[in-house]
């Protein structure tokens, strides 16, 4: 299939932004090397805020098929900004029927949505905005469930918008659920989600940590009590509470 015009313009223009030495640093952060979560993947050295200025020059001219090549892309930094141009599709819409498209486009494709920064910055925007607004969160439950870890992760972390709105139950459900997950990586979204329902509402946090902080992986206490006061902080990790 030959490529798109939009899609050659967007990765020249993300090219021209590139920095060598800065894909060397990226290749060792996102542990791309043997045996690690993020094996094979590739870096051309573009910021994100430089990947969001080329989004948002592109969003309104890109269909959804045309971002399938680009989503679809080896380069770390092609696939996050088409995610960005996803994000930006759906904000800058009211047609309900295209967000159900764009949301639709999202779940077909999480094969491509396969590290920690490429589901943060677009599912809880997408999916998890989707979930609200529309007060249904199967979505997200069928995600949570879910064998592969970047899914479950775009679950708790889709609950963020839930957070931002005062409704806190979908994310306990989702960290009490995969609590005990082998990876690192699901024991700091599951802290980091607790931790941003404290800053909304430090007593759902607290209330949530006496039950359960001591079955807690030690990452993710860390994470969840990062904000709180510095003794009450001390007395969790303690177990004096």
């Amino acid at each position: 299939m030959n490529q798109s015009i939009i899609v050659s313009e967007i990765k020249t223009a993300l090219q021209e932004l590139s920095i060598r030495e800065k894909a060397e640093i990226l290749k060792r952060f996102f542990k791309t090397g043997k045996g690690e979560y993020g094996e094979g993947d590739i870096f051309i050295g573009v910021t994100v805020p430089d990947q969001r200025t080329v989004a948002k020059e592109f969003y309104n001219k890109i269909s959804l098929e045309e971002l399938i090549e680009l989503l679809s892309s080896k380069i770390h930094e092609h696939r996050l900004t088409a995610l960005l141009l996803l994000v930006y599709k759906f904000e800058k819409t009211k047609d309900q029927s295209l967000r159900k498209k764009i949301v639709d486009f999202y779940l077909k494709h999480t094969k491509y949505i396969n590290n920690w920064d490429l589901v943060d910055t677009s599912c809880y925007k997408v999916l998890g905005r989707y979930c609200f607004e529309n007060q249904d969160s199967n979505l997200l439950e069928k995600l949570s469930d879910s064998e592969n870890m970047w899914e479950k992760r775009m679950a708790i972390v889709g609950t963020m918008h839930h957070i931002k709105k005062g409704q806190f139950e979908l994310t306990k459900t989702f960290v009490l659920k995969n609590l005990k997950h082998p990876h690192d990586l699901m024991h700091k979204a599951n802290g980091w989600l607790l931790r941003e329902m404290g800053n909304k509402n430090e007593t759902e946090l607290l209330d949530f940590l006496d039950l359960h902080y001591k079955e807690m992986p030690r990452t993710c206490l860390r994470y969840a009590i990062e904000k709180l006061d510095e003794n009450l902080r001390q007395n969790y990790l303690k177990g004096h509470i």
